[in-house]
């Protein structure tokens, strides 16, 4: 018994090593350079109605790439169309009342104009009528003329005097009649304005009832169906925009010291291990925190991990929009000198 125990435990002890070999095969020892693994991630998106209302048909599947400004869903707009038509018949209305308004102004101040022209005429016939009384007042007193006629002098500056104030008073309704005019003229324009705003607000709800895609991205899945009422700000898809792609890793403090924001980094997916993707470190935690479960670390005794994000170039992600796939495992690899050169394993990259 002990001595089958013994060729047991050498059978194990040699399977174990060829276990260890085979899994630091996959992740060479490199100076100079800092390795973790992690996932490849993609800043995500929710595409959310503005406004509540049933949806009325998806255009897209899960899955689907698509381009910014491309059409995702659409809400049910046919209250919202019947609100459009009662703004627009509200605003032709309140125009047309405008073009009355602006008529009235025109001849109440043409009415005034004829006013002004009796008025003038009226203080002509007075000064007349004043001259007159003056001669006939003359002549009577030499006992030229009659007493009736300076009778009848008296009465025409009476008669004009009278005419004259009637003038004035016409000039006065009409100026009265001017300024009712205009602010019929406002309110009509306050109505207006008022319409206008209400179309400009219908437009913008009929126009949000449109989702478009904010970036070239993938749709990850679809969160309301066609016919399902959606509340404002509702989630009706959830996408991913593949310009913005990066891998988050968990490194130990003795490498956190080695690097910083831009430091040149290489990532290698497991489904493409010949391909090295250029990338560079755009955040690194300043907060230590335990080490996740989910990362492998070679040395467990390092218990506190930092939090690193390593990006993928910008330009090169728009050269392979369509080829983005998140959620692919590999390795980041970041090197702690720009000025040295990386292995030749990790040399090429991909254009």
């Amino acid at each position: 018994m002990n001595k089958r125990n013994s060729v047991i435990a050498v059978v194990v002890i040699v399977l174990a090593f060829f276990i260890y070999l085979s899994v630091n095969q996959d992740e060479p020892e490199y100076t100079e350079i800092v390795s973790g693994n992690g996932r490849i991630e993609a800043v995500e998106i929710n595409i959310a109605t503005k406004i509540a209302g049933r949806l009325e048909q998806v255009w897209v599947n899960d899955g689907d790439f698509v381009l910014s400004g491309d059409k995702l869903a659409q809400l049910d707009t046919s209250s919202l169309q019947a609100e459009l038509h009662q703004a627009q018949a509200q605003q032709k209305q309140a125009n047309t009342a405008i073009t009355t308004a602006e008529s009235q102004i025109n001849q109440r101040q043409a009415e005034q104009q004829a006013t002004v022209a009796l008025v003038k005429q009226r203080q002509a016939e007075l000064e007349l009528a004043e001259k007159r009384l003056q001669r006939i007042r003359s002549l009577a007193e030499q006992g030229s003329v009659s007493t009736q006629d300076l009778d009848d002098a008296r009465a025409a500056v009476v008669s004009s005097e009278s005419a004259v104030a009637a003038a004035k008073s016409q000039l006065a309704a009409s100026e009265a009649a001017i300024q009712t005019a205009r602010s019929q003229l406002a309110n009509t324009e306050a109505a207006a304005e008022a319409a206008a705003a209400t179309l400009e607000r219908v437009q913008t709800q009929i126009d949000d009832s449109l989702l478009l895609a904010p970036r070239d991205g993938r749709v990850q899945y679809i969160i309301a169906r066609p016919g399902e009422v959606v509340a404002a700000g509702g989630r009706v898809i959830n996408m991913v925009d593949v310009s913005d792609v990066y891998m988050t890793l968990f490194l130990p403090t003795t490498a956190i010291g080695k690097i910083s924001l831009g430091s040149e980094a290489r990532i290698v997916l497991d489904a493409l291990p010949e391909v090295n993707i250029p990338a560079q470190v755009s955040f690194i935690s300043d907060v230590a925190q335990f080490t996740p479960k989910t990362v492998e670390t070679r040395e467990e005794r390092e218990k506190l991990m930092f939090r690193v994000r390593v990006s993928i170039n910008k330009a090169l992600l728009q050269q392979h929009l369509e080829q983005v796939k998140t959620g692919l495992p590999g390795v980041a690899y970041i090197k702690f000198d720009s000025r040295s050169a990386w292995p030749k394993a990790l040399q090429t990259e991909l254009n």
